[in-house]
């Protein structure tokens, strides 16, 4: 189970296990927003807690601001939704395909590669989309940081919680 991870001025930071979370407010380093309906208790039974849903740091942490989404696999993966582009089945077992193949000196950009199963992007080898008649369903784009974030919040299930709170 994870718990979710507010700045001082409520911005998202993470997620955290709720070991983590527990620790956070014992240091004092954390409020709790939100709680779960689970509890723990220790061996004898003598402490019992609930274990949080949403806590908020005391102090706030400076992050480091990117410029832009760091291309990586699984960063194409959370922006097509983990759905493959051209059959839009939805898998945790998915590759990346080059819209242009590296073979024909495509680059390894988030405006070239697309989420694909292993039979679509087999399908297409280090073919040319329009040889092959295998079009992406979706464009393939640089997302930006916010854009990023909210679709990593909707995947995590976490943007109705943090909605409900007034927070996002």
């Amino acid at each position: 189970m994870s718990v979710i991870l507010l700045n001082a001025d409520y911005s998202f930071l993470n997620s955290v296990s709720w070991q983590k979370a527990i620790c956070l407010i014992v240091k004092g380093k954390a409020e709790v927003l939100k709680f779960t309906e689970r509890i723990i208790k220790n061996f004898d039974g003598s402490i019992v807690m609930k274990i949080p849903a949403v806590m908020r740091l005391i102090k706030i942490i400076r992050t480091l601001y990117r410029t832009k989404v760091p291309f990586s696999k699984r960063n194409v993966l959370v922006r097509d939704g983990y759905k493959c582009s051209y059959c839009g089945v939805e898998s945790k077992s998915l590759t990346i395909d080059h819209i242009v193949p590296k073979s024909k000196g495509g680059k390894s950009l988030f405006e070239n590669c697309v989420a694909s199963c292993k039979s679509c992007n087999a399908k297409k080898g280090d073919m040319l989309c329009n040889k092959v008649g295998m079009f992406p369903k979706v464009k393939a784009y640089q997302p930006t940081i916010s854009e990023f974030l909210s679709l990593k919040l909707k995947k995590l299930g976490i943007d109705k919680t943090l909605k409900d709170l007034g927070v996002y």
